[in-house]
């Protein structure tokens, strides 16, 4: 599992990017950036998946990343196996079939599962970079002229029209936008 310390993100002030690195290091430079004086409002988000961050900037630089490092709960399961117990509801022709397959309902859907994830590696990862950008462009730039039809540009795919429409927004706004969808090309 990845250190959560080590978790890459990116934060702006207003329309202008403020860091960019892992978590720990962006947390301490949006500390300074909101001792000094921010211009508009400071927002966190995940590099990969474009998921804001909430971060407590209260207190010394070592009690913001302690609440960092706080382990989030964990839920029921067998936590040492990685097993995550969890609730699926199907037809009774379908748990028919399940249990009467070698290893019961569980190792079939295990198997299932892993063989749908390889069957659309390419088409997933171009989905999450898609929802990635929809959500950095909601946040960033719902506003701004030219949102929607680059919204709709971006989920046709059409790379070339979504660069012109784009184009005027601001500068670090673009540049995290393009680095975001570099995944899905």
């Amino acid at each position: 599992m990845e250190d959560l310390l080590e978790r890459r993100s990116v934060a702006f002030d207003g329309a202008r990017r403020i860091a960019e690195g892992p978590i720990a290091t962006v947390a301490l430079e949006v500390k300074r950036a909101i001792e000094r004086g921010t211009r508009g409002t400071v927002l966190v988000f995940d590099a990969e998946s474009s998921e804001r961050i909430d971060i407590d900037v209260r207190g010394t630089d070592a009690e913001v990343i302690e609440r960092l490092e706080r382990p989030r709960p964990r839920s029921p399961g067998r936590p040492r196996l990685g097993v995550v117990a969890r609730e699926v509801t199907l037809l009774p022709r379908h748990w028919d079939w399940l249990n009467g397959q070698p290893g019961g309902a569980s190792v079939t859907l295990r198997k299932l599962v892993d063989q749908a994830r390889h069957a659309s590696v390419e088409t997933d990862r171009v989905r999450k970079a898609r929802e990635s950008a929809y959500r950095f462009m909601v946040a960033m730039a719902g506003d701004r002229k030219g949102f929607e039809e680059a919204c709709r540009a971006l989920f046709a795919g059409d790379d070339a029209r979504l660069d012109r429409l784009i184009d005027r927004w601001p500068a670090d706004i673009k540049t995290q936008l393009r680095a975001v969808l570099a995944a899905a090309r």
